[in-house]
C-alpha cells in the first residue's frame, strides 16, 4: 500500500475547512491536529497520511485553500505500512487510481534536480574528461562511468517541465546550463586532447585510427533516434514512478556526455568529419530527449485523468 505523510501548518482561520476537506476524504488517515502547534510560519500543525492515489485531490484542496502560501505544505515518503483499515479504504475508493503520481512530488522533484550549482558545470566536465579518456583508450566502461557521472539529465528533464508549463524562465535556465555546461566540457576535453596529442600519450591503436569507441559514438544513425525516444520516455516515467533503476538505464543509454567529449578529442586530432558527427549526436539526443520527455509527461497526466475519470465515473454511466 503506497501512501505519503502530509505535514501542514495552517493559519488559524483556515484550519477548521483544511480539517473539514481532510476529514471527509477516506483515503485521508492517522490525521491530527495540534492547534498553535507551528513556528515558523506560526499556525497549527497538521498531519495526516494520505493514499497515494488520492494525493493530488488531497494537495489540490490544501492549495485551493491558500495553506501552501500562507503556511506550508511537506510531503514525505511512506516506506512501510502496516494497516487493514489503509487497504480497505484504498480497495473501496481508488481502485485503478491507487497508483496515481503524485504531480506536486514528481514536478518538485524535477525542479529541485533543475538547479544549477557549480557542481554541475564541474561534474560535467569531469564526464567529459573520463569520456575522453575512454575514447581515446577504447574503454567502454569509462565511456558508462562518463554517463552515470554526467548530471545533464536533470537539465534536460527541467527543460521538458517548463515547456510542459509554458514556463519560459525553466527553459531558459536550462537551456543555458547545458549550453555553458557542454561548452565547458568540450573545451576542457580538447585541452585535454591537445595535451595527449602534444606529448604522444594516446594508444597505439587510437594512433593508427582503430577507435570503435568514438565510431559508435560519432555515427549517429536511426538506432541512435531509437535509443533516444525510448530512453526520453523511460526517464520520465522513471521520475514519475520513482524508479532509481530504471533511471540509471537511461544515465547509461543517451549519447550526450560521450558525444560532447568525443566531439572535443575530434577537434585535437583534427579528425572533422568525426567531429561533426559528433556535434550531430549531441544535438540529436538533447532535443529528441527534451521533446519526447514533454511529450511523455502530457500523456500520463492525459492518461492518469482518464484513469482517474472513469473511475469516479458512477457505475451505471460506465
Amino acid at each position: 500500500m503506497d501512501m505519503i505523510h502530509v505535514r501542514a501548518v495552517s493559519p488559524p482561520d483556515l484550519t477548521e475547512r483544511a480539517m473539514t476537506a481532510l476529514g471527509a476524504d477516506p483515503c485521508v488517515l492517522n490525521l491530527v491536529l495540534l492547534p498553535g502547534g507551528a513556528r515558523h510560519p506560526d499556525g497549527d500543525a497538521i498531519e495526516c497520511d494520505v493514499l497515494t492515489g488520492a494525493a493530488n485531490t488531497v494537495l489540490r484542496a490544501l492549495r485551493e485553500l491558500g495553506l501552501d502560501r500562507r503556511g506550508s505544505i511537506v510531503l514525505d515518503p511512506v516506506d512501510v505500512v502496516f494497516s487493514e483499515t489503509a487497504e480497505k479504504a484504498g480497495a473501496a475508493s481508488l481502485g485503478a487510481r491507487l497508483r496515481t503520481p503524485v504531480w506536486d512530488q514528481v514536478e518538485a522533484r524535477i525542479r529541485a534536480e533543475g538547479r544549477y550549482p557549480p557542481s554541475f558545470y564541474l561534474l560535467l566536465v569531469i564526464a567529459g574528461v573520463i569520456g575522453a579518456v575512454g575514447i581515446i583508450s577504447n574503454s567502454q566502461i569509462l565511456i558508462v562511468a562518463a554517463m552515470v557521472v554526467g548530471p545533464e539529465y536533470a537539465a534536460i528533464t527541467s527543460v521538458a517541465l517548463g515547456i510542459d508549463r509554458h514556463d519560459r524562465a525553466r527553459i531558459r535556465e536550462g537551456l543555458r546550463a547545458l549550453l555553458v555546461g557542454f561548452l565547458l566540457a568540450i573545451a576542457v576535453t580538447l585541452l585535454f586532447a591537445l595535451l595527449v596529442r602534444a606529448f604522444d600519450l594516446q594508444p597505439e591503436a587510437f594512433r593508427l585510427g582503430v577507435r570503435p569507441v568514438a565510431h559508435l559514438i560519432n555515427t549517429p544513425n536511426f538506432f541512435s533516434l531509437v535509443v533516444a525516444v525510448l530512453a526520453g520516455i523511460v526517464g520520465i516515467v522513471s521520475l514519475t514512478e520513482a524508479r532509481t533503476s530504471a533511471l540509471l538505464g537511461v544515465f547509461i543509454s543517451v549519447t550526450t556526455i560521450p558525444a560532447g567529449a568525443d566531439l572535443g578529442v575530434s577537434l585535437a586530432f583534427a579528425s572533422w568529419d568525426e567531429a561533426r558527427g559528433s556535434l550531430f549526436q549531441l544535438l540529436l539526443n538533447v532535443v529528441v530527449l527534451v521533446l519526447v520527455g514533454t511529450g511523455t509527461l502530457r500523456c500520463q497526466r492525459a492518461i492518469w485523468r482518464r484513469i482517474s475519470a472513469r473511475a469516479e465515473a458512477p457505475a451505471e454511466v460506465r
